[in-house]
């Protein structure tokens, strides 16, 4: 399944150099706003411990990781939901991803320009998400106009539609992300779905940082952050683009050392794309054999057929039963011949709800 996460923030803060080291792409990094202008796309596999194990004991001609795909957009200003700054664009830009990274500058460096003249993370995250708040209150005001019209000829979708749009309005009007909304029926959820809003999305913040400030608890500028993803209730994380760009360029090898010489245990960028793909509520089952060991994506929640589906329309559509077997299963014992052996491989039918790690393979008919 495509997915689609957006690098988001004011000029100069490190988006691109981010997206650079994410994608292995060479996207333009500069010191003046508005260098990146259309948007920069680049496909990265996330991380995934079990993947390479599973690699391991099948030695597969061929390997495909899970993957996501990053979106480096151009920075926002102060006035973009009213075009400034090329906003319109850039918003439009936004509202095609599934999720929204949003890098905050928690550095100071006088070489490097701040589009407001002053470093303040706090600020700059309420720039952006007024843009995108006002953005989207625009788009409630359209639709609920709307609805009110339908509503005076009783028209009754239109008058639920009523409820939830004035609630959403309200919420927007006071600074509030439309994810904040509480639903009262079923059918308010597809209401607001369907204006596609920017705020509804998912979203994390990444913390830009100078590398002496990696590994601190107590940064100030990372704890403005901090306190604004706890009152939001979202997850944020903390890397230093430039470390982060540098190794990437450097030989696989030589890069555990390099993380080791800079104090730390993993690359921050593995922690961006997990923490993208977990913001989505995605889990990732395996299909695995000599010729191919491949991570599959799929909704949290889906049933045997759907993830069938993803494979190929046929197997979901002549579904018969899935073999499973659970991942701990397959490494302790070292092989899918060794877990049949010992009666560890289960056979599914259509109501079974695919759980994260799952190996499959899947009898069908069509």
């Amino acid at each position: 399944m495509g997915l689609s996460i957006g690098i988001v923030g004011l000029p100069n803060v490190g988006k691109s150099t981010l997206f650079n080291a994410l994608s292995s792409k060479q996207a333009e990094a500069a010191n003046y706003a508005f260098c990146t202008i259309e948007p920069n796309h680049g496909i990265v596999p996330v991380p995934d411990a079990r993947f390479g194990k599973l690699s391991e004991i099948h030695k597969p001609d061929r390997e495909v990781p899970a993957q996501v795909e990053f979106v480096d957009i151009a920075g926002l200003v102060r006035g973009a939901s009213k075009g400034e700054g090329r906003g319109n664009a850039f918003l439009t830009n936004i509202r095609d991803t599934d999720a929204i990274a949003h890098v905050v500058r928690c550095f100071v460096d006088d070489n490097v320009l701040h589009v407001d003249n002053r470093v303040s993370p706090a600020s700059d995250v309420e720039t952006i998400e007024t843009e995108l708040v006002l953005k989207d209150l625009e788009t409630v005001e359209k639709r609920l106009d709307k609805a009110r019209r339908a509503a005076r000829g009783n028209d009754a979708n239109e008058k639920r539609a009523v409820g939830v749009l004035e609630r959403l309005f309200a919420l927007l009007d006071k600074g509030e992300p439309a994810r904040m909304i509480t639903y009262e029926h079923d059918d308010e959820i597809l209401i607001v779905r369907d204006l596609g809003l920017i705020t509804q999305k998912p979203i994390f913040y990444v913390c830009n940082v100078h590398e002496d400030q990696l590994g601190k608890d107590d940064d100030a500028l990372v704890g403005e952050v901090a306190a604004i993803a706890k009152r939001r209730g979202v997850p944020y994380v903390v890397i230093c683009a430039k470390i982060e760009a540098e190794i990437m360029q450097l030989p696989p090898s030589e890069r555990g050392d390099f993380l080791d010489s800079v104090g730390l245990t993993e690359p921050g960028l593995d922690k961006v794309i997990r923490t993208g793909f977990g913001m989505l509520d995605l889990i990732t089952y395996f299909t695995c054999g000599k010729q191919e060991v491949r991570a599959w994506t799929i909704k949290r929640g889906t049933k045997a057929p759907g993830a069938a589906g993803v494979i190929h329309t046929d197997f979901e559509r002549g579904f018969i039963k899935a073999e499973v077997i659970k991942y701990d299963d397959m490494v302790s014992l070292g092989g899918e011949q060794a877990v049949k052996a010992a009666g560890k491989m289960r056979m599914e039918g259509k109501e079974y709800t695919v759980e994260d790690g799952d190996i499959m393979h899947f009898r069908f008919n069509v």
